[in-house]
């Protein structure tokens, strides 16, 4: 298996204790800046509102399988949770596209740490993404 990073993200969050729980519970704004070699690919991604951002949460402990979730009390499997910590730890959010300047992209609600290597963009469609 080979992963590539299309980007990096650029983040007000310096460590993982500046970083929200889950992005959607802050307001804060952040770049992704889009690698040069995959900027074709941002095509037709302005008509977007939402998008849902992979990336490697590169600083998340590895070798984790037990977490004690956050309001619980007792450890619980990691697949069990949303921990970053992780045996790959690959993290999934759910940002606002606030604008598209060339290949840097203005988002809210990402709770990547400042570096963190983009993995994939994949817009969000409320109609598939979304059990009732």
């Amino acid at each position: 298996m080979k992963l590539e990073p299309i980007g990096v993200v650029i983040s007000p969050y310096k460590d993982r204790a500046d970083a929200p729980r889950q992005g959607r519970e802050s307001e804060a704004v952040s770049k992704i800046a889009i690698f040069e070699d995959y900027r074709d690919g941002l095509d037709g991604l302005e008509d977007r509102s939402h998008l849902i951002v992979l990336y490697w949460a590169d600083r998340a402990d590895r070798d984790i399988l037990k977490v004690v979730p956050p309001g619980k009390t007792h450890k619980r499997g990691v697949f069990a949770t949303r921990s970053p910590s992780r045996p790959n730890p690959i993290s999934l959010c759910i940002v606002d596209l606030l604008e598209i300047s060339g290949k840097t992209l203005r988002v809210r609600g990402l709770d990547a740490i400042d570096g963190s290597p983009v993995i994939d963009i994949k817009p969000f469609s409320a109609g598939i993404d979304s059990i009732e």
